[in-house]
């Protein structure tokens, strides 16, 4: 990876499975020759998490340096100055904490260059409601922290990724009728520019091809579905044409996702978020990545929750955490050495 550093992996939400997910990855680390990572957390409950887990797993606090050279023997933990106390599936008073600490401290170390990227673990939203979190989610957050004072956050774009399919929602988490309501043409050419930037400067596709869907069945069937295909979607494709960008749509969106049609483009941009969600769930449930497209810096994320119910129990599956540790390693790119 570049400059040899390492993935800065935060803690997420203390009570849910991030942190049995982070240590199983850990364990096989040799297995699956994962890129070297720390993990943002108070080493003292990873430990005891790891004893209820039935897991020996030795760990080192480390400065984000050192994370290279002490990975193969020990989990690298840097601290975060905050103690998590929670117990598993039970968020407790030190959870928001602890997850805020956890984040800033990985975006952080990227920004100044200690971490070549930040992956992040499942945070519960509702736990950080209830200390005054304003932030509609992860990704919002990461927006901000990713500039200084009074600068405008970028516009973060969340695609998820998969070997079989890569989707982005224009809108995300709002209700069904809110998304109609705010769907716009300027957003779905911005998210669709975003898209294409991203994919040619992070996953190196020389010319994306987004596939853009309708919105209504049919991609409104020639505005007798209604008309905001042909008032909205259809001006924002018009415009990335314009622009250069190798945009078509809008497409009926219930025979964008079988297997000839996924031949055909690199990314699909959806109007709502299950329209995006619920495909690429159904095809790589176990692989997909959540990814922010638009930031100053590379962040991926496992494409599932907490799972309170599981947490502690040794039967959280790391699959979706290892996929995003390595393409947060695929889009940092080879060190110069690795190069060569």
């Amino acid at each position: 990876m570049s400059a040899n550093k390492p993935l800065a992996l935060t803690l997420g939400e203390p009570a849910g499975i991030g942190p049995d997910i982070a240590l199983a990855a850990w364990t096989r680390r040799k297995e699956l020759a994962l890129p070297p990572f720390y993990l943002a957390a108070d080493r003292r409950f990873l430990e005891a998490r790891s004893k209820r887990l039935g897991l020996k797993i030795p760990t080192a606090d480390v400065a984000p340096a050192q994370a290279h050279g002490t990975f193969a023997d020990a989990l690298p933990v840097v601290d975060i100055g905050v103690a998590a106390t929670a117990e598993p599936g039970k968020p407790d008073d030190s959870s928001a904490a602890a997850a805020i600490a956890s984040i800033r401290r990985a975006v952080d170390d990227v920004r100044a260059g200690r971490a070549a990227a930040v992956v992040t673990n499942p945070i519960a939203k509702s736990v950080l409601y209830r200390v005054g979190f304003k932030h509609p989610g992860h990704t919002e957050y990461l927006a901000e922290l990713a500039v200084d004072g009074a600068q405008q956050p970028p516009r973060p774009v969340m695609m998820l990724w998969s070997p079989v399919l890569a989707v982005i929602p224009v809108t995300i988490h709002v209700a069904l009728r809110e998304a109609v309501a705010q769907l716009t043409t300027r957003d779905i050419v911005e998210t669709c520019t975003i898209a294409a930037i991203e994919l040619k400067r992070r996953f190196g596709i020389a010319n994306p091809r987004i596939a853009v869907s309708g919105l209504n069945p049919h991609a409104g069937e020639e505005a007798t579905l209604g008309k905001e295909d042909v008032e909205i979607v259809a001006p924002a494709v018009a415009s990335l044409k314009a622009s250069g960008i190798d945009a078509r749509g809008p497409l009926p969106a219930d025979t964008m996702f079988h297997a000839a049609a996924r031949k055909t483009y690199d990314c699909a941009v959806c109007m709502y978020h299950d329209q995006a969600l619920i495909p690429i769930k159904t095809l790589a449930f176990e692989d997909a990545v959540n990814v922010t497209l638009g930031l100053p810096f590379i962040r991926t994320s496992p494409d599932h929750g907490t799972a309170f119910d599981i947490a502690g129990t040794g039967r959280a599956n790391p699959s979706s955490l290892i996929a995003a540790l390595r393409l947060a390693a695929r889009m940092v790119g080879p060190s110069p050495a690795e190069a060569k």
